[in-house]
């Protein structure tokens, strides 16, 4: 994948280890920050990652973690 900030749905699909169906599916449902330039979804590369970030800390795995550390 080049290293390019701009991504495609293939793109983002490799990157999370998807499937580039889950990927379109998500941007049409708004479920990922994406953006449909004509035909095609565009993605950002910071924010895909600060999208998966939000998603790890609002795990209940994470919370979990969280409440053992405070305790």
């Amino acid at each position: 994948m080049p290293d390019s900030e701009i991504m495609t749905v293939a793109d983002v699909a490799r990157y999370l280890k998807l499937k580039p169906q889950t990927i379109y599916k998500w941007a049409q449902e708004g479920k990922i920050p994406a953006a449909k330039l004509g035909k095609e979804w565009r993605f950002r590369r910071s924010v895909i990652d600060a999208w998966l970030d939000a998603q790890i800390a609002e795990s209940p795995a994470m919370k979990e973690l969280e409440k053992k550390n405070k305790g």
